[in-house]
């Protein structure tokens, strides 16, 4: 068998899935059974996309090494944590219920728990991220450049009614905002970001997939829609990752599954608001369970990076955002891979910038008070960012300044700084 191959169609297996194309379609596209699919879904959401590769996982040392009774401890604390409402019952969280519960004079590592796991037929979490071959130009936060991430996932509720669980995290230390509603209008999005704002602060760039509720929608040429308006109303920068690539969104994409494994399918809900009231619940787990405990917990994400203040929103801000935002001076960002003709789209147009680039990323900016779109491209990560072409870019109506409550002084960086 060639496992590259075999990688492969699983890695498009999984990213057609996260598109949300049924099932039946994939594996009729891959000429796959759907027990095969289900399995690397499984993995998927367990490990992240290295839960993918068929590398052997094999234990290094004989399972003997601890006797029967640590190795009961282990099941009996994994049956501990299958039977509650919230959380993950991988090895990480097994060797914590171990620490808990004072069982073992001596703790098992998570090697150990994970051989104990595959003994009587368990499993364990663990994974990270594989390389990419072309070089993507992943914007990259700091402490004078906070950046969040934000998406939805939605599920239905008994006789086909959605719900939709909007997740924003911040990148620096995995603070996590999360929105429980029943559509993803723009007055949802906005909701969401703006309770993001007021707990976590604003950020300086804000990453998001091209859903119609991010982007504004697919029938206007340069449609500047509300979750734009409002992240440069606030002074932060808007960046779309790559159409059909929700993994550049990983950290997020992440959160959304971990709500559903360790949350919503654990859980019987017949109502929208049997989840709201249920939400704290995934909350407090995942800030205090989930993160590292030496992190700083959410409520102090304001304050844990040296050299940043964050300015959160008040209840006054809010009252005072204008019934209709206007566009604000500022730069919306769009991370586009090249098409064969030399092509990217964004906001529904097309524009040429060179066939030599084909199959490579660039980073195409709007300059909203200047009315231009510039295009740029890195060829690795230890080379400089240099511009590709220059648009005008008129936009349909007038473009009001940054009001002074929102402006930063030293934020804005180079555009090589950000690749």
């Amino acid at each position: 068998m060639d496992e590259q191959h075999e990688q492969e169609t699983r890695l498009q297996a999984v990213r057609w899935w996260l598109r949300r194309i049924k099932r039946t379609e994939i594996c009729r596209r891959l000429k796959r059974s759907r027990s095969w699919l289900k399995k690397w879904i499984k993995r998927y959401l367990l490990h992240g996309w290295a839960g993918l590769s068929g590398e052997s996982r094999a234990p290094r040392t004989h399972p003997q090494a601890y006797n029967e009774q640590t190795r009961d401890e282990v099941a009996r604390a994994r049956q501990r944590l299958e039977r509650r409402p919230v959380g993950l019952i991988g090895e990480k969280y097994i060797r914590r219920e171990l620490e808990r519960s004072e069982s073992l004079e001596r703790l098992p590592s998570r090697a150990t728990v994970y051989r104990v796991l595959s003994e009587r037929g368990l499993t364990g979490t663990g994974g990270d991220e594989e390389p990419k071959p072309v070089y993507f130009p992943q914007p990259h936060w700091t402490a004078e450049y906070v950046l969040y991430q934000t998406d939805w996932t939605e599920k239905y509720l008994e006789g086909g009614t959605k719900v939709y669980a909007f997740h924003s995290v911040d990148l620096s230390d995995h603070a996590m905002w999360q929105t429980i509603a029943g559509d993803k209008s723009g007055a949802t999005v906005k909701l969401h970001l703006l309770e993001t704002c007021q707990n976590g602060g604003i950020p300086e760039g804000w990453q998001l997939d091209n859903d119609a509720a991010f982007c504004g929608g697919y029938k206007v040429p340069r449609v500047v829609g509300a979750c734009v308006r409002l992240c440069l109303y606030l002074g932060s920068e808007p960046i779309f990752i790559p159409v059909a690539e929700p993994e550049r969104n990983g950290e997020v994409e992440r959160l959304n599954g971990l709500w559903a494994q360790a949350f919503w399918n654990r859980q019987h809900f017949g109502r929208l608001a049997d989840v709201r009231r249920a939400q704290p619940k995934f909350a407090r787990w995942y800030e205090q369970d989930y993160l590292d405990p030496d992190r700083k917990r959410p409520g102090d994400s304001a304050a844990s990076l040296p050299h940043r203040s964050r300015r959160c929103l008040s209840d006054v801000d809010i009252a005072r955002l204008p019934a209709e935002l206007p566009i604000t001076a500022g730069r919306v960002h769009f991370i586009r891979r090249v098409q064969p003709d030399g092509a990217i789209t964004l906001l529904n147009e097309t524009w040429h910038v060179t066939r030599r680039l084909a199959g490579e990323y660039v980073w195409a900016t709007v300059v909203t008070h200047e009315q231009r779109l510039v295009i740029y491209h890195k060829r690795a990560a230890d080379k400089p960012a240099y511009p590709v072409k220059e648009f005008k870019y008129a936009l349909h109506e007038p473009v009001a300044p940054l009001i002074k409550p929102f402006r930063r002084t030293s934020y804005r960086r180079k555009l090589d700084t950000m690749l």
